[in-house]
């Protein structure tokens, strides 16, 4: 299993427009050494704001993205065979935490239950990191922060953050951007004009008002710029729309063809 986690350093600042105070309020949370919990759909531009704060901040940016086998071993390392000696060898939290980097851990409550206790002492005052298997206690240097999200409207009650482990976080709430921020954001990042974006995004609120019905989710503005993206690249609207907007909410073929009727009646 490759654990290798993307690390940015010093690249410039990826493309994020604010929606309120939060760029204000992650440099804050960075400053005085408090963890921060991002919440929010799926695609809605979690990954990007941290990305996008990591470089505004001039931070090195571990990235982990969480998932069901993932272990508190698997944070924080474990002795290998190399060379034919036996060598530890740091995860992304103890390097993060031994060269005061940002660690985001993307859709925490996915990790394995043994990681939240592991986050425990990092995120009170105590600010250390216990390695059992080297006899190591590590002081987080200065400047290590962590961050981590999840999607709360997804999860369900077997996949939630406990109290204990969400009342050691700020909180900050993510949603998807008003219209005229979403069509910003997606002409930028898919080099599409904004008035052909415009109907788009307009079909996407559309969607969305189906979450919980017809839908899981609702459509993420990530999937609007790949739509876009086919757009400006030559596709046709329809087949990018069904490809990019369609295709990945659903396999029910009869939602499908409710969700095709809806672009119709949107899009014309």
């Amino acid at each position: 299993m490759d654990m290798t986690p993307m690390k940015t350093e010093g690249a410039s600042a990826p493309f994020y427009l604010p929606q309120g105070d939060e760029c204000e309020l992650f440099a804050a949370a960075c400053e005085n050494r408090l963890p921060l919990l991002l919440k929010g759909p799926t695609g809605c531009g979690k990954t990007r704001f941290v990305a996008h704060m990591a470089a505004r901040l001039g931070r090195p940016l571990y990235t982990v993205a969480c998932h069901d086998d993932l272990s508190a071993a698997d944070l924080i390392g474990r002795y290998l065979l190399k060379g034919g000696e036996t060598v530890w060898i740091d995860g992304p939290l103890t390097r993060a935490v031994r060269e005061g980097a940002i660690c985001y851990l993307d859709e925490v409550v996915e990790a394995r239950k043994d990681v939240a206790v592991v986050l425990h002492p990092l995120t009170d005052d105590r600010r250390i990191l216990p390695i059992d298997r080297t006899g190591e206690e590590l002081q987080a240097a200065p400047g290590f922060m962590l961050v981590a999200s999840y999607n709360p409207g997804y999860q369900n009650i077997l996949k939630t953050l406990k109290p204990s482990t969400r009342q050691r976080f700020l909180g900050l709430d993510f949603g998807f951007p008003p219209p005229e921020h979403e069509i910003a954001v997606v002409a930028q990042e898919s080099g599409l004009e904004a008035g052909r974006v415009q109907p788009l995004v307009r079909l996407a609120n559309k969607l969305r008002g189906l979450k919980g019905q017809d839908l899981e989710e609702g459509v993420s503005t990530r999937l609007i710029v790949y739509a876009a993206t086919l757009i400006a690249g030559g596709m046709a609207m329809e087949r990018a729309i069904l490809t990019a907007m369609i295709e990945p909410l659903t396999d029910d073929e009869d939602v499908k063809r409710g969700l095709n009727d809806l672009v119709v009646a949107v899009i014309g």
